[in-house]
C-alpha cells in the first residue's frame, strides 16, 4: 500500500474507531439499565405489598403480575443478549427505553392512572433518555410520555380503600409523592454518575483515537515528502556511481593507491546511500525491485548490529544476544530502520559507548538500548514519542522517537524510555514475537 492510500485510509478509521467507542459505551449504559430494571421489578413488587398488606388498597393484583412477569422475562433475555453482544446502538437503548414506559404505563393504568403518584417516574425515563440517547430519540420519549400521560389521565382502573381504612387516598398521595421524589432523585444521583463516567471515558478514548490518527496523518505525509525526496535522489546518485566507476578505470586513480582508497571509500558510502533511499522508497511501498526477504530472527539481528557496527563511528558498541531460540522470520525494512533510529539517537547522546541487548521471553521480545549521554529531560519523558520533543535543541528534532512509537505501535508493542540511577538512559522496545514470525 502506498503512503498516498495510507492517508486515504486514517479517515475512514477514524471514523470506525469513533462509532466502535460510541457502540461500548452504548454496551455500559444497556447494562446500567438491565440493573435499574432489576431495581424497579423489586420495586413494584414491594410498594404492591405494601399498599395491598399495608394500607389495604385493593388492587388488581393477578393483571399487575402479568406486567412484572413481561418485565423480567425482557431484562433476563436483555442480560443473556448483550452478555454476548458489546456493540449497543440508539436504536436499541431507545426500544430499551420504551419497554420500561410500557410497563410502567401498565402498571399505572392497573393501579390509578395520575392519580398514582408514581406517574413522576416518567421523568426518568426523559431524563435517562436525555442522557443516553440521540437528540431525534429524547424528543420521541418526551412525546411517548406525554401521550401517556394524557390517556392515564382519562383511562385506568382508580384505587379503592376499604370504607373501615384509617387512610385517605388525599394523604397516601401525599406521602408517595415524597416516597417518589426520593426514589427519583437516588436512581438519578446514582445511575447519571455512573453513566456519565462511562461517557467521559468515550471521550478519553476518542481523543486517544483522534490524536493517534493526526499522529498517523503527520507521519504519512512525512513519508509522502521522503519518498519524493528519494525519488529526486536517484538520479543524482546514479549518475555518481557511474562516474566512480570510470574512475576506477582511470590511470591516475588506479595507479595511486591513496586515491584508491578514497574512491573505495566514496562508493561504499554511495552504496550506503542508495540502500538508504532504497528503503525509505520501500516503507513508502514504492519499492525499487527489493523485497522482504527470508530469515531468522537471531540471523536478522546479528547482521543489524554488525552493519551498524561497521557503517557508524562508535567507539564503543556492546551487543548480547539473550535469544535463546532462533525463529524464521521476515526481514522488514521498517523494523530495522525503526531500531536503526534507537541506536543512532543513542550515538548522537553518548557517541562514546552505547549497548544493544535482546532478550526473549515467551511470546516477547525485547529490545534494549543504553547509553552513557546525559538522559532525557523530564517533559520529554511525560511526552514520550511526540515530535518537536528533543534534547538536541534543532529545530524539527524529535521525530525519531515519534517515528518509532508509531511503527511500534502498529506492530502491536511499546515503548518506554528511562534515565539511569548511574547517568545515562534505556529505551526498551518490547515486541510480540507474531508480529513478524514468518
Amino acid at each position: 500500500m502506498s503512503a498516498r492510500s495510507a492517508l486515504q485510509k486514517h479517515w475512514k478509521s477514524l471514523s470506525a474507531g469513533a462509532a466502535e467507542f460510541e457502540n461500548f459505551a452504548g454496551h455500559k449504559n444497556m447494562l446500567q439499565l438491565i440493573h435499574l430494571r432489576w431495581l424497579a421489578v423489586i420495586g413494584q413488587i414491594s410498594t404492591i405489598l405494601l399498599a395491598t398488606q399495608g394500607f389495604g388498597i385493593r388492587l388488581p393484583i393477578l393483571p399487575m403480575l402479568y406486567v412484572l412477569a413481561v418485565l423480567i422475562a425482557f431484562n433476563i433475555g436483555s442480560h443473556l443478549r448483550w452478555h454476548e453482544e458489546v456493540s449497543v446502538s440508539n436504536r436499541q437503548l431507545f426500544f430499551a427505553l420504551l419497554v420500561d414506559i410500557g410497563t410502567l404505563t401498565a402498571q399505572l393504568y392497573l393501579s390509578g392512572g395520575t392519580g398514582n403518584p408514581f406517574a413522576f417516574l416518567y421523568l426518568l425515563q426523559v431524563i435517562l433518555s436525555a442522557v443516553l440517547l440521540e437528540v431525534w430519540s429524547t424528543w420521541l420519549v418526551v412525546a411517548i410520555t406525554t401521550v401517556c400521560l394524557m390517556g392515564l389521565s382519562r383511562y385506568s382502573l382508580p384505587l379503592q380503600l376499604p370504607f373501615d381504612s384509617p387512610f385517605s387516598l388525599f394523604g397516601l398521595y401525599r406521602d408517595g409523592m415524597l416516597i417518589c421524589f426520593l426514589l427519583n432523585a437516588g436512581l438519578l444521583v446514582y445511575f447519571l454518575t455512573r453513566i456519565n463516567r462511562n461517557l467521559k471515558e468515550r471521550d478519553v478514548q476518542l481523543a486517544g483515537l483522534q490524536q493517534q490518527a493526526a499522529e498517523e496523518e503527520h507521519i504519512v505525509r512525512m513519508g509522502l515528502l521522503a519518498s519524493g525526496a528519494a525519488h529526486e535522489l536517484g538520479t543524482p546518485l546514479a549518475t555518481l556511481s557511474v562516474i566512480l566507476g570510470d574512475w576506477r578505470r582511470m590511470p591516475e586513480f588506479r595507479d595511486n593507491p591513496e586515491l584508491l582508497e578514497e574512491l573505495n571509500e566514496m562508493q561504499h558510502q554511495l552504496k550506503r546511500c542508495k540502500s538508504i533511499v532504497s528503503g525509505v522508497l520501500l516503507s513508502a511501498g514504492e519499492a525499487r525491485g527489493e523485497s522482504a526477504a527470508k530469515t531468522t530472527l537471531n540471523h536478522f539481528l546479528d547482521a543489524l548490529a554488525e552493519e551498524f557496527r561497521t557503517t557508524r563511528q562508535v567507539t564503543g558498541f556492546e551487543y548480547h544476544n539473550r535469544n535463546p531460540e532462533d525463529i524464521p522470520v521476515v526481514s522488514d525494512v521498517a523494523l530495522k530502520q525503526m531500531i536503526c533510529n534507537v541506536l543512532d539517537n543513542a550515538l548522537e547522546a553518548s557517541p562514546d559507548w552505547i549497548c544493544f541487548e535482546v532478550l526473549r521471553e515467551q511470546d516477547a521480545l525485547t529490545l534494549r538500548v543504553t547509553d552513557r549521554g546525559p538522559g532525557f529531560r523530564a517533559a520529554i519523558l511525560e511526552k514520550l514519542g511526540q515530535p518537536y520533543q528533543s534534547t538536541k535543541g534543532r529545530a524539527g528534532s524529535g521525530l525519531g522517537l515519534f517515528f518509532v512509537m508509531n511503527v511500534v505501535r502498529k506492530l502491536g508493542g511499546s515503548v518506554s524510555a528511562q534515565n539511569l540511577p548511574s547517568g545515562g538512559a534505556c529505551v526498551e522496545v518490547q515486541l510480540p514475537v507474531t508480529a513478524f514470525k514468518l
